[in-house]
């Protein structure tokens, strides 16, 4: 897998990628939470952000955002992977992408998870991030959030 800086014309790609995963967590599209996929650009790149997709076969196979916030802080967001190319680094291969950017351009960073997905939270923790915080899901909602952050050294 090679990691290239995501253009308009891997949009539907991507938005393939990261609905297989979702749905394959149990989670469905929700067009507010979900509304960065429609805007790529706007929503990561126009802020000063970035976004990588890792590439396979000529195919998008994964995702790794950083969305840049106001208080030059960011979120890294969309660590997502085809199954079939899991257990063999390329997740911890983009979010390490996605964090090299978040500690050249960002004070700090933070990420999402749920708690069921302890591969993930086990590269956060192993990366530097803290656990800031747990939240359930609305009340019929079983997931649970876990917010993580990571301070950068000698950034403001």
């Amino acid at each position: 897998m090679i990691i290239q800086t995501y253009d308009e014309s891997r949009k539907e790609e991507v938005r393939d990628v990261v609905l297989e995963v979702l749905l394959e967590h149990g989670f469905e599209y929700d067009r507010l939470k979900d509304a960065d996929l429609k805007d790529i650009e706007g929503y990561y790149f126009a802020k000063g952000g970035t976004f990588f997709v890792g590439i396979a076969d000529g195919r998008v196979v994964g995702t790794a955002g950083v969305r840049k916030l106001e208080d030059g802080s960011c979120e890294i967001r969309r660590i997502y992977l085809k199954k079939e190319f899991r257990d063999k680094g390329h997740g911890k291969q983009l979010f390490l992408a996605a964090l090299g950017f978040a500690e050249k351009n960002c004070s700090s960073a933070v990420l999402k998870t749920d708690k069921v997905l302890t591969k993930a939270i086990d590269m956060y923790l192993k990366q530097g991030f803290s656990l800031l915080t747990e939240k359930s899901g609305s009340p019929n909602e079983e997931f649970e959030y876990l917010y993580f952050e990571k301070r950068f050294e000698g950034q403001q």
